[in-house]
């Protein structure tokens, strides 16, 4: 109720300024047409012309709906609106005046006066709202060619109108707007540059039943916001299915240009519109303060997370990065991109490996370092579990290599980026990269420590290296079947560039200091999303109807894998930070001394391929680690 009130308040206001004006015009022509005499003008007919002109007009205007345009996007199309209007007013005031008085006492050209500066009355503010508002506006109104993809745009701000302007604009036009449906109730009903807003997001199926019914079928709803909550995309995927439609989006708003001349071309919806969530708020001067100036080594910067890495921290310039991976081909592809990126900052490519210790130690000797992020890792988990051995040698011991070098080499800070599958592991990933977490903590607990660790845990990053979404993808272009492993399988998810922002923002807060005592960093991964729903929308983005285009096979749970994934342990808690979107958990360590010799043991078996006492030492360093079984899947426990 109080939202159709507002509605129905702000087209009062409007009816009422044009109302106001139409008085206005009335008493300004007729000045305008006999001067001083005016104010000789007897009163009563003077009063009375104006009363009856309002009449006239309020009657006009509320039939023709000229309350209804949105001010901020004023184009050619309101302008002929109003022009129409006022040539009904007009007209409709004589006949009434000519039945009344025949026309006596008024100037046989005040109408024709009228009609002008009615119109500048009724016009003027609008456009000048409009300039004030943005600057400029473009006159331009949309042609109608039924030859074109009919679309229906999702959104009535911004991206709507610069859409709508930018589709004026082209020589060649491949769509055709039919309408306009909101997220906003109080503009239902108004209209952008001659475009009605048809109803609410919600009432998409209503709304291109309507459209149907009138020969104007859409074939594609286009998204013309690019803020929206994953949670509504996929639901307007789900609706565009529905009613027949397929779902597209406008590029970024940040990708237009304000002297844009060629057609705006509309964007497949990717996956990570899908999941996307609100932008977190990040503290950028505290990430410039944590690398600026200062000399990075980003281990595995050739993989999928170490790649953003050095993308996002080259960017707050550094005084040198060392990009430090075992791939050749890897290391020479961000080497590239970095000189391409920023060809002025100083940078070495260094090939080596975390499991060799020797090697670790004299990069970060040679290199010295203020700063670590430590990505290299191996956390592909059924190949991790079938290679026991280098999942121990990778995971434990690069880990184990890298921070001893950081200790005696006196880096400053060391971030190891860490994963969701830490938490109650049921595969050898998992277990191994919680004994590095606690080795980290363990270093970090100890008095004197120079070197701040810290910890930074989170979920599935799409795109990365073994994630599901690039699976999908070939399986897809193959023309399917797309394989799920089990119909209840969730998993968090961020995308990478999300992700690695919070990791540099949580390196920050623990460079000041925040996680003393070895806690750990806990990104905010939201609502864990189904696999099964994730291919289905896949499926649907690329047009095709899942289960009858493409066939989706369960083919059971791959060795290692839970059902659901957990970010923290029961025995860790969460306490919130100053960022929103960061949380930290905390620590669950143990005896510095005893952990070194437990891994010594660890060390041991693993290089003798003794995978049974590998397993048991693991189940020892992490009493919660129980060992995947094939006919026993795990779900998320506390």
């Amino acid at each position: 109720m109080p939202i159709r009130l507002l509605r129905l308040g702000r087209h009062h206001l409007v009816f009422t300024h044009d109302i106001v004006m139409a008085a206005v015009s009335f008493v300004l022509s007729l000045y305008l047409r006999i001067g001083d005499s005016f104010f000789y003008y007897s009163p009563s007919l003077l009063i009375e012309g104006t009363l009856v002109f309002m009449v006239v007009s309020a009657a006009v205007f509320w039939s023709m709906g000229l309350y209804r345009g949105v001010w901020r996007y004023a184009s050619l199309n309101d302008m002929m609106a109003i022009g129409r209007s006022a040539t009904l007013a007009v007209l409709g005031f004589l006949a009434v005046l000519f039945l009344w008085s025949r026309l006596e006492g008024l100037p046989r050209s005040l109408p024709f006066i009228n009609w002008f500066v009615l119109i500048a009355l009724l016009g003027g503010p609008r456009f000048l709202y409009r300039i004030v508002k943005d600057g400029t506006f473009d006159w331009r109104a949309d042609g109608g060619d039924h030859r074109r993809v009919p679309v229906l745009l999702a959104g009535a701000g911004d991206g709507a109108e610069l859409f709508i302007r930018a589709l004026g604009r082209a020589r060649e036009k491949s769509y055709r707007i039919v309408g306009i449906v909101s997220e906003r109730h109080d503009r239902v009903g108004r209209h952008i540059h001659g475009l009605e807003v048809l109803g609410t997001l919600d009432e998409i199926p209503s709304v291109v039943d309507k459209l149907a019914a009138r020969g104007d079928s859409p074939e594609r709803l286009v998204l013309t916001r690019d803020d929206l909550e994953g949670a509504r995309v996929r639901k307007l995927l789900e609706t565009a299915g529905q009613t027949g439609m397929t779902l597209a989006r406008l590029p970024r708003l940040t990708e237009l240009q304000s002297e844009v001349t060629d057609e705006l071309e509309v964007k497949p919806v990717a996956i990570e519109d899908l999941l996307g969530r609100p932008q977190t708020p990040l503290d950028r001067e505290a990430m410039r303060a944590l690398i600026e100036g200062r000399r990075v080594l980003v281990t595995g910067a050739g993989g999928s997370i170490g790649t953003e890495l050095v993308r996002q921290a080259s960017d707050f310039r550094p005084a040198e990065i060392v990009l430090f991976d075992n791939s050749e081909f890897n290391l020479y592809s961000i080497e590239l991109e970095l000189a391409d990126r920023h060809p002025e900052l100083p940078r070495r490519a260094i090939l080596g490996d975390v499991r060799d210790a020797a090697r670790v130690d004299v990069v970060v000797r040679e290199c010295a370092p203020e700063l670590v992020f430590h990505a290299a890792a191996l956390k592909h988990v059924p190949l991790v579990e079938a290679n026991v051995a280098e999942g121990v040698a990778t995971n434990v011991l690069g880990t184990v290599n890298l921070a001893d070098a950081c200790l005696s080499a006196g880096v400053s800070v060391m971030v190891l980026i860490s994963t969701d599958k830490v938490v109650n592991p049921t595969s050898v990933m998992g277990a191994t990269k919680r004994v590095a977490e606690q080795y980290c903590q363990a270093l970090g607990r100890q008095p004197g420590t120079e070197t701040r660790f810290v910890t930074v845990r989170f979920g599935n990053v799409l795109g990365s290296t073994g994630s599901v979404v690039p699976l999908f993808q070939r399986q897809l272009a193959r023309g399917g079947p797309i394989t799920v492993t089990h119909p209840e399988m969730k998993r968090y998810f961020m995308t990478v560039r999300e992700a690695m922002e919070l990791v540099l923002q949580a390196s920050a807060l623990g460079s000041r200091g925040v996680s003393e005592d070895g806690k750990i960093f806990v990104l905010d991964m939201g609502e864990p999303v189904r696999i099964l729903d994730l291919a289905m929308q896949m499926i649907r983005l690329a047009g095709l109807r899942p289960d009858r285009d493409v066939k989706i096979d369960v083919i059971g749970p791959r060795p290692g894998e839970k059902l659901v994934e957990e970010t923290i342990h029961g025995g860790e808690g969460l306490v919130p930070t100053d960022c929103k979107g960061i949380l930290l958990a905390a620590p669950r360590t143990m005896d510095l001394d005893a952990l070194r010799l437990s891994i010594r043991e660890l060390a041991n078996a693993a290089e003798a391929a003794d995978v049974r006492q590998t397993a048991g030492i693991l189940e020892r360093l992490v009493p919660e680690y129980v060992p995947w079984a094939a006919d026993a899947p795990k779900a998320a426990s506390g």
